[in-house]
């Protein structure tokens, strides 16, 4: 307590990027869904804002137009100087890659990223294949499959030529066309280490040497295998909960990523005690995704490690709603919250949030009291 805090900071920095604070706007597929016109209000609300935005490879708009979108948000922004929106004409974007097994096509969405001024690639390593989501099954919602949301895929010329080859008319076709894009995205055929190093390789070749990160990181072996093979960054992440049914939680998780613990010290092979694996936390830029809905969550994520905090289903809700104007309102709201709890938390910048600022006890929490949807 008594700390001036009347003049605060909530800048960080994020691969070069000076931004208003440490959020960014989350990949998040198929925004058609919630609103007709998809990514494009999501994008130039977060140009505007001047905070991160990820386009997934799911999106349901071209490559080009979101990143239109995003450069229009950033010139009618008004944010402080030096932020994005401060003065700049480009929206800091990045691109979220569901990585396809036909390489022309993964080279081709990674050029048009890098024309369009993407300037990170995320490699999603947790969707090789949706995950039983019992209320997806239950409601059809599987948008592709009902010609809507493939407009990213559709845009590519490769996969323009791949519908050729199978005669499928995408207008005519929608939901054939459709159905062959989700096969391309989320196929079922798991990659590995040595695949995510091919992509990162192309990514660096393609963009000049431009930061590639990991994203569904969420043990301590995977954070220091990301290190050893040189990827610039991971996010810890369980996908929003959707993928893995009763997987670990991301916070529990980043705290040892950072840390160093294995995930289960105490574990016994052939009467040894497993080797507690070396910390990542300063080796590698973390970030963190899953389950944030408002400034003390961000907080604790900062706390225990992350560098940089990713949100999605707040920005959805507020598309949903009310389009742009729902979205900015949302991550405004956020931003607000943040200030405020730095003002009466006592912090005067980001890097004064540190892990003292937590209280934590045993995590020996019991399971939530709910039944099953099934």
């Amino acid at each position: 307590m008594l700390v001036d805090t009347n003049q605060r900071d909530t800048a960080t920095e994020i691969f070069g990027h000076k931004v208003p604070a440490p959020i960014g706007f989350a990949p998040v597929g198929i925004n058609k869904i919630y609103n007709p016109q998809g990514e494009l209000p999501v994008a130039r609300a977060a140009g505007a804002l001047g905070l991160p935005y990820c386009l997934s490879t799911a999106g349901s708009q071209s490559i080009e137009d979101v990143a239109h979108a995003n450069d229009v948000g950033v010139q009618s922004g008004r944010g402080d100087s030096g932020t994005a929106a401060g003065g700049g004409e480009k929206g800091v974007r990045f691109f979220q890659l569901y990585m396809p097994h036909d390489d022309e096509l993964t080279r081709s969405l990674l050029q048009r990223a890098v024309d369009s001024g993407y300037t990170a690639c995320i490699l999603t390593l947790d969707t090789w294949q949706l995950g039983w989501r019992h209320n997806d099954v239950a409601n059809s919602n599987y948008a592709f499959y009902h010609g809507l949301g493939a407009d990213l895929g559709l845009t590519d010329p490769v996969f323009q030529k791949r519908l050729k080859e199978m005669g499928i008319d995408p207008v005519t076709q929608p939901n054939e066309a459709g159905a062959l894009w989700i096969d391309n995205v989320w196929h079922g055929r798991a990659h590995t280490w040595e695949k995510a190093v091919w992509a990162m390789k192309l990514w660096k070749e393609l963009s000049g040497g431009k930061p590639f990160t990991l994203k569904g990181i969420q043990s301590v072996a995977d954070a220091q295998k990301a290190v050893e093979l040189g990827f610039d960054g991971i996010v810890v992440s369980n996908h929003a909960g959707r993928q893995v049914d009763g997987a670990v939680a991301s916070l529990d998780a980043l705290e040892k990523i950072v840390d160093g613990a294995s995930l289960f010290p105490f574990h016994i092979v052939s009467f040894r005690l497993l080797t507690p694996l070396p910390a990542v936390g300063d080796k590698i830029y973390i970030m963190f995704d899953s389950g944030v809905r408002s400034a003390s969550d961000v907080v604790k994520a900062l706390a225990l490690g992350a560098k940089f905090v990713f949100v999605g289903r707040l920005w959805i809700w507020g598309l949903s709603i009310m389009g742009e104007t729902g979205v900015a309102h949302v991550m405004r709201g956020l931003l607000a919250d943040l200030d405020i709890l730095m003002n009466v938390g006592g912090f005067k910048n980001i890097g004064e949030i540190t892990r003292e600022t937590l209280e934590s006890g045993p995590k020996d929490y019991p399971l939530m009291d709910a039944a099953s949807k099934l």
